[in-house]
């Protein structure tokens, strides 16, 4: 892939839309349509620079499966592949 992010940017690859229960039953992606997405961080900007010109260093690396706000990323679409762009602060929490 040829897609470098800048800044606070990150490039993710987005999860499925649908969800499975515990009990085995799958929830469209209607019924989920307020949640927040998952995915996992294929590449990461350096970080951004602050009011006195130093960098702020990511709180997120690649491979890191992430929760982020639903509308927040930009879809781009490289090599036939769909991709998200979205900033660092629109990312909720890490999956461990």
């Amino acid at each position: 892939m040829n897609l470098r992010p800048l800044a606070d940017r990150l490039i993710i690859e987005a999860g499925k839309k649908e969800e499975m229960t515990a009990s085995g039953l799958v929830l469209p992606e209607t019924s989920s349509k307020e949640r927040p997405e998952q995915g996992v961080i294929i590449a990461a900007g350096p970080g951004r620079i602050d009011e006195k010109g130093n960098r702020i260093a990511m709180s997120v690396k690649v491979g890191d499966k992430v929760v982020f706000k639903k509308y927040s990323p930009d879809e781009v679409e490289v090599d036939k592949k769909e991709y998200l762009i979205i900033s660092e602060s629109d990312v909720l929490a890490v999956i461990e």
